[in-house]
């Protein structure tokens, strides 16, 4: 046998291919963000852009902003956005990115902010039929509730229901009117229950099938909904201007 011949030294293998795994994961992760945040609802969208710009929420509504920490500032017409924004998120977050999108309303009116829960066929918010809130019902006010619990403006809860008559063999005289306005009542104990206070409570009105959110098709279950209300803060009064005679 020749001087220094023997057995190949074993080649050990390095770890670069960790490395690369690790790599492809992550940019498969942001992939499947990327086509999340696609297939998702303007609202989503903006909400998560809100999200990492301000991740608590809470600095354009409470004047933190500006000067550091401070007392709520009323949502008007001005920052309404901001609040939209907060609670898309908070509420995707409770009820998924699909429920949410399909059962979830956010319009700005004159009156304030419109926040409809719209009910599936067979029941989302509420039991079919029933003016008790299901489980998804209770956990969604009561994120609400925690939502709102630091602004001063008032809240109005609304109930709605579709135009088939509702049918009670124990109560023959239950129907509609008393379906819509219990079910609005119900939201506001359970708000009222997860801290927000009584005062806040500006109204609660039930309207029966009286305004449908689908004019077209009186049946529709989106019909059946309970609507919050953020109502804008009043401007301040303005001064009358004095008499005549007095300038």
């Amino acid at each position: 046998m020749l001087e220094g011949s023997g057995p190949a030294p074993v080649r050990r293998r390095g770890g670069a291919w960790k490395v690369a795994y690790a790599d492809f994961v992550t940019a498969l992760m942001a992939l499947f963000i990327v086509l999340w945040l696609i297939t998702a609802g303007q609202d989503v969208r903006q909400a998560v852009s809100a999200y990492f710009q301000d991740p608590r929420g809470h600095a354009r509504l409470t004047g933190s902003a500006q000067a550091g920490a401070g007392q709520a500032i009323p949502v008007d017409s001005s920052n309404v956005e901001q609040l939209r924004e907060r609670l898309a998120l908070a509420m995707a977050s409770v009820l998924g990115i699909e429920q949410f999108s399909k059962y979830v309303h956010f319009t700005v009116t004159g009156e304030g902010l419109r926040i409809e829960l719209m009910e599936s066929e067979g029941g989302m918010f509420f039991e079919s039929g029933s003016p008790r809130p299901s489980g998804l019902g209770v956990r969604l006010l009561e994120m609400l509730a925690r939502e709102l619990q630091n602004l001063p403006n008032s809240v109005v809860i609304e109930g709605h229901t579709d135009a088939r008559p509702y049918r009670s063999s124990a109560l023959e005289a239950y129907g509609n009117w008393d379906l819509s306005v219990d079910r609005a009542n119900t939201a506001r104990r359970t708000l009222v229950a997860s801290g927000l206070e009584p005062e806040r409570i500006a109204e609660v009105r039930g309207y029966a099938d009286r305004r449908p959110a689908v004019p077209d098709d009186p049946h529709d279950s989106r019909n059946r909904r309970v609507s919050l209300i953020i109502k804008f803060a009043d401007p301040p009064e303005k001064p009358l201007p004095a008499p005549a005679a007095a300038r």
